[in-house]
């Protein structure tokens, strides 16, 4: 028989129960395009969704051509941002982890503006080295990685930069990162530097060579090319960019992530969806589903990037990945905490998941 206090209240059993309720997890992604939350609790496979918020700020806005973050632009984060911290707080989140990436790591104004975030939302966000950045996005995609793949390339093409990691996987799956590599080469910067509501063939072919060039030098130095003769290296792609043409070759009249997570497309697929944007104007690729008004001045330019890449290193496939850094927040801190919880906490991985309590 349960007990009850003076309140009415039941006691004992009801509050050990609570007591027994996994932690909640937050992690929020503040790149130079879009703000990213996911809140999740802990699985045995490794976590359960249980809310999710995006929204393009455009954070990074014109940072490349005047090193600042724009009033509009911090207004609009913050207001993102505020929706965030309503969500975490709603969900009961005990374990968070807030980070931002390359607008803030450029921006002379970046120090004032998260100061702003935590004195307006209640959040910390934390400005995150590309180094950590790679890392980040290894962990989140790690789960895609094929059984047959001995060499990975993950491509995480972001808003003001983009990350290309090599990775050597050995045959009892143990993972290690051969090279990375980060570009100043995003779908906002290029866009910025080359237009992106009108984009025609040369257009698209400068933007593909500034790309290159950033890559040559990586290429020279460590000879991944030379891999691609085995057949056994995989290239997944973590951004809106490879998102949204899966989402075209698909045909989906909405985004549904379900569909597109994990979905491995052939290149000549890829190339289709890619001609195909390209052709259009502004006022079409606005129409197009998945692509809408707020991406049809970047699409074009994840759609370079993508193609230089493939350029370099000429895969057959792409595995589509919609998952990366929030992910490998969250993995990272669940990891910790049951490493804490077993008296077997380690040293990578607090690097990875250091976090603030909500």
């Amino acid at each position: 028989m349960v007990g009850t206090g003076t309140n009415g209240r039941a006691r004992g059993p009801r509050r050990q129960a609570r007591r027994r309720q996994p932690t909640t997890y937050a992690a929020i992604d503040l790149g130079t395009n879009n703000c990213r939350l996911l809140v999740a609790r802990p699985t045995r496979e490794g976590f359960r969704v249980i809310d999710a918020f995006s929204r393009i700020v455009r954070l990074g806005g014109g940072v490349h051509a005047c090193g600042r973050l724009s009033d509009g632009a911090i207004d609009r984060t913050i207001e993102a941002l505020h929706v965030c911290a309503g969500k975490m707080r709603r969900r009961g989140v005990s374990r968070a982890r807030c980070v931002a990436t390359e607008a803030c790591r450029r921006a002379v104004n970046g120090d004032g503006f998260l100061e702003r975030v935590s004195r307006e939302t209640g959040i910390g966000l934390e400005v995150i080295t590309p180094d950590e950045e790679v890392q980040l996005a290894i962990v989140g995609c790690q789960p895609l990685i094929e059984a047959w793949a001995r060499h990975v390339v993950i491509l995480d093409i972001g808003g003001g930069s983009t990350e290309i990691s090599w990775l050597a996987v050995a045959p009892d799956g143990d993972v290690e990162i051969a090279a990375w590599k980060s570009i100043p080469c995003g779908v906002v910067t290029l866009a910025e530097t080359h237009g992106g509501h009108t984009v025609d063939e040369d257009i698209y072919g400068d933007m593909i060579e500034e790309v290159r060039d950033h890559l040559a030098p990586f290429e020279a130095e460590h000879g991944f090319g030379k891999l691609m003769a085995g057949g056994d290296v995989q290239m997944i792609g973590t951004s809106g960019t490879v998102t949204t043409l899966a989402g075209i070759h698909l045909k989906l009249p909405q985004y549904d992530r379900n569909r597109v997570d994990g979905i491995a497309l052939d290149f000549c697929d890829l190339s289709a969806a890619t001609r195909e944007l390209v052709a259009m104007d502004y006022e079409a690729r606005c129409k197009v589903p998945c692509v809408g008004r707020d991406r049809a001045d970047l699409v074009v330019a994840g759609c370079a990037i993508l193609d230089a890449v493939h350029a370099m290193w000429p895969v057959g496939r792409l595995s589509v990945a919609d998952r990366g850094l929030r992910e490998g927040m969250l993995l990272g801190m669940m990891d910790v905490d049951r490493q804490d919880s077993c008296g077997q906490r380690g040293g990578n991985g607090a690097a990875a998941a250091s976090g603030q309590g909500m």
